[in-house]
């Protein structure tokens, strides 16, 4: 059974462009609720904890340091069937080959530098959300 449930973070790269309004009204028209948001600042080393999957990749060390690099907004949103669908809202992480009308094709500048990251699984997205919300940031009604 899908979750109703997933995680994204507005990169640093959005917030440095000043769109991350932009990108959350594009968010919630798409039927997301929030149920929490905060803006942070990741260090080098928090960013490599989550984005441990990584850590053996070639690009791991340009990733942490990119998501280090400026404040990021994570969101836990709430929709049916949430992370399929947020997936397709914001489109292939190069935006070189995202669809017309996607996040990332409207405003990513790179594979690397690509706005918006999104959870890729049902599973991620809660062990995702708890890296960055309590129990008691996540708000139990619409906001």
């Amino acid at each position: 059974m899908a979750s109703n449930l997933t995680l994204t973070i507005l990169k640093p790269d959005c917030v440095r462009k000043g769109i991350t309004g932009e990108v959350t009204k594009r968010i919630q028209e798409a039927g997301f609720k929030i149920k929490a948001m905060k803006m942070t600042r990741l260090t080098k080393q928090t960013a490599g904890g989550f984005y441990e999957v990584h850590r053996e990749r070639p690009f791991f060390g340009e990733l942490t340091d990119f998501m280090s690099s400026g404040p990021c907004v994570p969101m836990l949103l709430e929709k049916e069937n949430a992370v399929a669908d947020f997936r397709k809202l914001i489109g292939a992480t190069d935006p070189a080959e995202a669809e017309e009308g996607t996040i990332r094709k409207a405003f990513a500048d790179s594979k690397g530098e690509n706005i918006v990251h999104g959870s890729d699984s049902d599973e991620n997205a809660l062990i995702e959300a708890s890296y960055f919300f309590s129990q008691a940031e996540i708000v139990a009604n619409e906001v």
